[in-house]
């Protein structure tokens, strides 16, 4: 019979794998404080990742927010519910997330030459495929 953090272990590492994570505690230690968790050790995350423990609800909701899902989804598992997103919400790597956030933080100014530069990056791109 499997346990409840057996079971927490199974989810969090799918729903990693979906996010284009890896299982590196050291990753992810720096992940969710970055999403507001509380400081944990790399062998708490460990833990969490071979089902031996269960996060505290502060990173429960962190490694939820990190992972575009409700906390209770993670904790619980869907129990056959389906969990719709949100009109015009996307499912993106944590690390993009990040970067987006930083981005809108920026003057004005920065945040038009950084678009600038990712238009010339996807024009490069486009200019490489042609044949």
């Amino acid at each position: 019979m499997r346990n409840e953090q057996t079971a927490f272990s199974e989810r969090l590492r799918a729903a990693l794998q979906r996010a284009g994570l890896g299982e590196s505690p050291v990753e992810l230690v720096r992940l969710l404080a970055r999403f507001g968790g509380e400081p944990v050790s790399q062998q708490a995350v460990s833990g969490w990742l071979k089902g031996r423990a269960m996060p505290r609800q502060a990173n429960l909701r962190a490694l939820a927010k990190m992972l575009s899902m409700e906390p209770q989804q993670l904790q619980y598992g869907d129990d056959g519910r389906r969990v719709r997103e949100a009109k015009g919400e996307w499912r993106l790597d944590p690390r993009d997330q990040l970067a987006i956030e930083a981005f809108l933080q920026l003057p004005t100014a920065q945040r038009k030459l950084l678009r600038h530069l990712i238009d010339e990056f996807v024009k490069s791109a486009a200019a490489g495929r042609k044949p």
